[in-house]
């Protein structure tokens, strides 16, 4: 399955980010689509994050990347949305990991207090990892897929 898309969002904290990540990806000729904030007032960061995450949810070849201020309550928020797997990544092993074993189709950044290059080399990373297909990995996501389905 071939990326398509990266929808973007954050909140006041991860507006600066956001907008180095754009100008990063368009560098680099990567698709993205940016759901907003277009400032650094304050807003509410479920907003972008159920904006993102409802995207994400209806197309399979899209990525999400979501940014406030820790990337913990973007996922928080984006998590409550049906088919979303969101992660708060901070260092390359979560973000491999996230994508290796937990197909995890949401990636939150925290937007505060780090460098822009370790940002880079985790979406990098994020955006690279395929889904490792693996039998156990498979049956565990499914869990997931009939609680949401089902509530049990």
């Amino acid at each position: 399955m071939k990326l398509k898309k990266i929808y973007m969002g954050a909140d006041h904290a991860g507006f600066e980010l956001k907008e180095k990540l754009k100008k990063y990806f368009d560098k680099n000729r990567i698709s993205y689509e940016d759901l907003g904030t277009n400032s650094e007032e304050s807003v509410d960061y479920p907003d972008y994050a159920l904006a993102v995450a409802q995207k994400v949810s209806k197309n399979k070849n899209a990525k999400g990347i979501l940014i406030c201020g820790t990337g913990t309550g973007m996922a928080i928020a984006a998590n409550k949305v049906k088919g979303i797997r969101a992660v708060a990544a901070y260092d390359k092993y979560s973000a491999e990991m996230s994508r290796r074993d937990n197909d995890a189709n949401v990636l939150g950044l925290r937007g505060r207090f780090f460098p822009f290059e370790k940002i880079k080399k985790i979406v990098d990373i994020w955006l690279e990892t395929p889904f490792s297909q693996k039998a156990r990995h498979k049956r565990r996501i499914n869990k997931i897929k009939r609680f949401e389905n089902h509530g049990s």
